[in-house]
């Protein structure tokens, strides 16, 4: 459980509350907030499983039940979780199947393992030779970017953490092409080079592209599958870390999310799971801008509790779906419910990758 005032506050758990409530009266009859990408619809349920509520049970359980189900019953028979546009193949597909994998454990029903062993089988599939993965589902000679590979990375560790089978050869593959796309400040890049260690660097979009979202998008690839004292961590968070220190205060209401909602999505998660200094000093900084920021409106069905994203639209409005949904993944992660969030370093994931 939280382990202090540092971790929760009783401003970010009412903040939390209402950003729940905004999803849970917004949600539509078919469980989907209006959009057909299963990733963030997955999103949607994963802020609710992520504060406690299981599928079908107490206050959200028919929030959470409605939201996987979109996502299985839309499932293509070649185990693919995309129903919009082909290049959000591997973005909603990865996504979609990491939060299956987190509900797979909190309810009876069979038709998650069903879905998560064809989306598993699917990712595996579809996995370049250079261990990447292609923005559609098809197996390309190389993969585009690391965007794509820790998608797929936390999707294959939710299903381990699941007790769902995992080859390791595609494993070991995606760990070689994370630590391909890392690039020395120096210049320095290829794995081979003496000169990579040396100085400051950091994970990159392609190789080249370093940005805050890919630095934390690598940590996570390396925690997840159990790379834990991976050289290339420590620097990566001081970056992550200095960039958490430096964002502009947030406005009153404004509801903008730290950055944006995807890097949130992923430095929040770096952050927890290195742990240690860079938690404690770097994640009250993002929960109180959460608390600052969340729009209050109270006589706005549409508006009051939500967060937003304006990079991402969906319908010609910006998402407040994707912005909300990570908000509250982000304020309940103290709650460590999630069995992703709930050990630190696994020694058996560690010695199995």
């Amino acid at each position: 459980r939280a382990e202090g005032d540092w971790e929760i506050s009783p401003t970010s758990e009412t903040a939390l509350k209402r950003g729940l409530e905004w999803l849970a009266r917004n949600q539509g009859p078919q469980g989907n907030w209006e959009s057909n990408d299963l990733g963030l619809v997955g999103l949607g349920a994963l802020a609710f499983l992520a504060d406690g509520h299981v599928p079908g049970r107490g206050k959200y359980g028919q929030v959470v039940d409605r939201a996987l189900n979109y996502v299985i019953r839309n499932a293509k028979p070649s185990g693919l979780l995309n129903i919009a546009d082909p290049q959000r193949d591997m973005y909603n597909h990865g996504l979609a199947a990491f939060v299956l994998g987190q509900a797979h454990g909190m309810t009876p029903d069979r038709r998650i393992s069903q879905v998560l062993e064809q989306a598993l089988r699917l990712i595996a599939n579809t996995q370049a030779r250079d261990g990447g993965w292609d923005y559609r589902a098809d197996r390309k000679p190389y993969g585009h970017d690391l965007s794509l590979v820790v998608m797929q990375a936390k999707a294959l560790r939710s299903a381990v953490d699941s007790g769902l089978e995992v080859r390791n050869d595609v494993i070991q593959l995606a760990i070689q092409s994370v630590r391909g796309k890392y690039r020395a400040s120096n210049g320095a890049r290829n794995l081979d080079d003496p000169k990579l260690k040396d100085g400051p660097g950091q994970f990159t979009y392609d190789g080249h592209n370093g940005t805050t979202a890919m630095a934390a998008a690598g940590v996570v690839c390396m925690q997840e599958f159990g790379q834990y004292d991976d050289w290339r961590i420590p620097k990566n968070m001081d970056l992550i870390s200095q960039a958490v220190k430096e964002l502009k205060p947030s406005r009153e209401g404004d509801g903008r999310v730290p950055f944006d909602a995807y890097t949130l999505y992923y430095v929040g998660q770096a952050l927890y799971q290195v742990g240690g200094e860079y938690w404690k000093e770097c994640y009250p900084l993002l929960r109180d801008h959460l608390v600052t920021s969340q729009i209050r409106k109270p006589n706005s069905v549409a508006e009051d509790g939500a967060w937003r994203d304006p990079r991402y639209v969906t319908g010609g409005r910006p998402t407040h779906l994707f912005g909300t949904s990570v908000a509250c993944f982000l304020l309940a992660i103290p709650n460590r419910y999630l069995p992703i969030l709930q050990e630190g370093r696994i020694e058996s994931v560690q010695k199995r990758f």
